[in-house]
C-alpha cells in the first residue's frame, strides 16, 4: 500500500486554485462530473478508445466566461485501455492538471486492486485501503467486515446442505466484469443449473470453486447511498436506488405459464446490471438504515484506519419482517448514483436544502476542505 505521506507530497505540489476532479469514464462518471461542475470545479475524464463517445461528444462541457452552459466533461485523457492510466507519463499528466481522482468500480476492475494500492500516486477522494474489501473471497473482504461490525447479511450455505432457496454468487465466464449468478433450492437443482451454465459458457469451473452460496432473501432491494464526512464526522443518507438487471427483469414481466415454456438458453436469467431507478424508504425504516451505516463506519475506522471517507453504498434486501440484510458493499461511489445527477435525491436535497447528488456532495466536501485548509483529511 502506498504510504499516505507520499500521496500528501503529491498534493502539496498542486495548485489548489486550479484543481480538477478526475475519474475513469465509466460507472458513475457523469454523476461525479456533474457534481463537480455544480461546485465550480473543472473535470477530467479518462476515456478508453471505443467507448468514449458519451464523454467526448454528448456530455462535453461548454463554458462561456468560465461558467458552465451545457454538459460536464471539461477535459479528456484518451487511452487505448483504462489500465494505461497507471503508466508514469499518464500519472504525471494527471498530476500536472492538479487532479483529485475519484475511484469507482471500473477503476479497480480494469486497473487491478494491487496496482491501485501500490502504483497509483494521485490523491484519491475516498478510502484507498478499503477498496480491497470489495474483492469477494479476500481474507478481509466486506463479509469479514460486516461480521466484525455485527451487521446482518445472508448466511452462507454449503452446496450439499441446500434445503431452501439460495443465491450462488460467482463471476460470468465471458462478461468478465459481470455476474454469473444463479438460484437453486436443492443440491440437485444446484448441480443441474451449474452443469447447464457451464455448458453454455456462462460460468466456468474456476468461478464455481470460488462461488459463494448464501440464503436468498425474499424481498425488495434497496441500495443505500451514504456519505461519511471526516470533516463534520457525520453520516448522511444521500439517496436510495435499485437496479434493472438483464435478463431477470424480462423474466419478471412474463406470466408464470410463459416462463415454464422457455428453452434451456432462456430459462436461467442473467443478473447483468443495465440501469437504475430511484426509491425512498418508509420513515419507520430510516432509523434502521442509519444504524447500519453507523456500525459500518465504526468498523471501518477500527479495522481499516482511517476508515471510510466520502461516499459508500450498502446494498440491502428487506424481508417480510422488515429486517435489512446487506448482500453487497461498495466502499466508494455506488453504481446507481446517476439517478441523483443534477436533480439530487429527496434525502440529500432535504438535508442540504438544494439539489444534492452523491457526486455533488463529494465535490462539496472538497470545497469545504479547501475553505478550511484541510484537504489532506479527505484524500488517501
Amino acid at each position: 500500500m502506498i504510504d499516505r505521506s507520499k500521496v500528501l507530497e503529491v498534493l502539496e505540489g498542486y495548485d489548489l486554485e486550479d484543481l480538477r476532479i478526475g475519474m475513469i469514464a465509466s460507472h458513475s462518471a457523469l454523476d461525479t462530473a456533474d457534481g463537480a461542475v455544480a461546485e465550480n470545479f473543472k473535470t477530467l475524464a479518462v476515456c478508453q478508445e471505443g467507448r468514449e463517445k458519451p464523454y467526448v461528444k454528448y456530455f462535453r462541457a461548454h463554458r462561456a466566461g468560465g461558467q458552465i452552459v451545457t454538459g460536464m466533461i471539461d477535459e479528456i485523457m484518451m487511452l487505448k485501455r483504462f489500465s494505461e492510466i497507471l503508466e508514469q507519463e499518464n500519472q504525471y499528466f494527471l498530476r500536472s492538471k492538479n487532479t483529485l481522482f475519484v475511484p469507482n468500480r471500473s477503476f479497480t476492475s480494469y486497473c487491478g486492486i494491487d496496482a491501485v494500492e501500490d502504483q497509483f500516486l494521485l490523491p484519491l477522494l475516498g478510502s484507498r485501503n478499503l477498496l480491497r474489501s470489495e474483492e469477494r473471497g479476500d481474507k478481509r473482504d466486506y463479509y469479514w467486515l460486516l461480521e466484525k461490525a455485527g451487521l446482518p447479511y445472508p448466511e452462507p450455505v454449503e452446496a450439499e446442505d441446500i434445503d431452501q432457496l439460495v443465491m450462488v454468487k460467482l463471476p460470468h465466464a465471458v462478461k468478465t466484469l459481470e455476474r454469473g449468478f444463479f438460484t437453486a433450492s436443492s443440491y440437485e437443482e444446484y448441480c443441474q443449473k451449474a452443469d447447464l451454465l457451464l455448458r453454455q459458457n456462462v460460468i466456468d469451473q474456476d468461478g464455481m470453486e470460488l462461488a459463494r452460496i448464501e440464503r436468498y432473501i425474499i424481498g425488495p432491494v434497496f441500495n443505500l447511498d451514504y456519505f461519511y464526512s471526516p470533516l463534520s464526522e457525520r453520516i448522511e443518507l444521500i439517496g436510495i436506488d435499485w437496479r434493472f438487471e438483464t435478463s431477470l427483469d424480462g423474466h419478471c414481466r412474463l406470466p408464470a405459464s410463459q416462463q415454464m415454456t422457455l428453452n434451456e438458453r432462456q430459462v436461467n436469467p442473467e443478473y447483468t446490471v443495465c440501469g437504475h431507478n430511484s426509491a425512498t424508504l418508509r420513515e419507520s425504516l430510516l432509523e434502521k438504515a442509519f444504524e447500519l451505516a453507523e456500525k459500518y463506519v465504526e468498523a471501518t475506522q477500527e479495522y481499516y484506519a482511517p476508515g471510510i471517507i466520502g461516499p459508500f453504498c450498502l446494498q440491502t434486501c428487506v424481508d417480510k419482517d422488515l429486517n435489512f440484510y446487506i448482500y453487497d458493499v461498495a466502499p466508494r461511489i455506488g453504481g446507481g448514483t446517476n439517478v441523483h445527477m443534477a436533480v439530487g435525491h429527496p434525502y440529500g436535497n432535504a438535508l442540504w436544502r438544494t439539489n444534492m447528488s452523491t457526486g455533488r456532495r463529494l465535490a462539496h466536501e472538497v470545497r469545504i476542505a479547501l475553505e478550511n485548509g484541510c484537504l489532506d483529511k479527505i484524500v488517501t
